[in-house]
């Protein structure tokens, strides 16, 4: 235990309640002046911290800080972020920094954590909006033995993941627009941007990178996203803790995660299909060879969309974007 976190556990066993200087530092056998620094340590790092000259200090209410020391305690994975953990106040892009520490040869279930992101990615290039302590922007390495078919599984089990949590932690109703969206009611609150090295032998590894908007105020978003944008404490009117989240959404992802492993996909699948907000509609689907419009009539095993266009074909799609369409007179596709 470094001596920052020796003051913090003090002064978290105090309960809010004032704790001497000349006590912490006789209990740390160590100067004020040192103590003094440490405190000045914890409050860049976000925590609330109040000092008196007669009372010395207190921390003033529970941190939501998603530092190791703070999510650590209450983490129940088996793997994902025991290890390796990596956390910081600032980082470009947690893909990015993963993308690094996986060419390097960092194992399975590394955790990259930023409270924000100066350059965060969306699919096809789009940036994701990543402001300081509102959200989760978080990334995991994964080196999975499967077959390259069934490298899609992982964004599909990622999705069910992050809306579960959103279910389960938030009682919000959160469904996934395939391949990679969260939404809830039909505004986006979440997306993933799953990025795979392969090679002739198989897949060397994934990073799957998640951003999800917690505290986010909705006046406070930017106005240009492809979909209307939200966030949990917008939908639900009061804060949340962002380490509770990110504790219970880790515990999901490595449950499906180690499921996938173990060769039981098919209650992610059956979860992933019942989260679906494209399955039964008219959608248009943009892709880089064009676009195509059809009837989203199920999803496969691999996690790809079926899609039955108007000449009753069915199009196995692996990627692309989809914009749910109005019903119209064409009744071709309901049939």
């Amino acid at each position: 235990m470094t001596l920052r976190e020796a003051v913090l556990q003090a002064l978290k066993e105090k309960k809010g309640e004032w704790l001497s200087g000349g006590a912490l530092s006789e209990s740390l056998n160590v100067s004020r002046t040192t103590v003094w620094n440490q405190i000045k340590a914890l409050l860049a790092e976000g925590y609330e911290v109040d000092s008196s000259p007669k009372k010395g200090y207190r921390l003033c209410s529970p941190p939501d800080i998603l530092s190791p020391v703070e999510v650590g305690p209450g983490l129940t994975c088996k793997v994902f972020g025991q290890t390796d953990y990596l956390y910081y106040q600032e980082l470009d892009s947690t893909n990015n920094r993963a993308r690094v520490l996986a060419s390097e040869g960092y194992p399975e279930g590394t955790v990259v954590v930023a409270d924000m992101q100066t350059a965060g990615r969306g699919r096809r290039g789009r940036s994701w909006y990543s402001p300081s302590n509102q959200g989760i922007y978080m990334s995991v390495i994964l080196r999975p033995v499967l077959p390259l078919k069934e490298i899609s599984r992982i964004s599909l089990l990622t999705a069910v993941a992050v809306a579960e949590t959103f279910e389960e932690e938030l009682n919000l109703p959160a469904r996934i627009k395939w391949p990679n969206d969260i939404l809830i009611n039909d505004k986006k609150v979440a997306g993933i941007l799953s990025e795979a090295v392969t090679d002739m032998d198989g897949i060397e590894y994934i990073v799957v990178g998640i951003g999800m908007n917690i505290n986010n105020q909705l006046q406070e978003f930017p106005g240009d996203f492809r979909t209307a944008a939200t966030s949990a404490r917008a939908e639900d009117a009061r804060p949340v803790s962002r380490v509770k989240v990110l504790q219970g959404l880790l515990a999901r992802l490595e449950s499906h995660y180690l499921d996938l492993l173990a060769g039981s996909f098919e209650g992610t699948l059956k979860k992933g299909k019942s989260l679906s907000v494209a399955i039964g509609q008219v959608l248009r689907l943009d892709t880089i060879n064009g676009f195509l419009v059809g009837k989203a009539i199920d999803i496969d095993e691999n996690g790809f969309l079926l899609l039955r266009d108007q000449s009753g074909i069915v199009h196995t799609i692996i990627s692309g974007e989809i914009t749910i369409l109005p019903l119209h007179p064409a009744e071709v596709l309901s049939t």
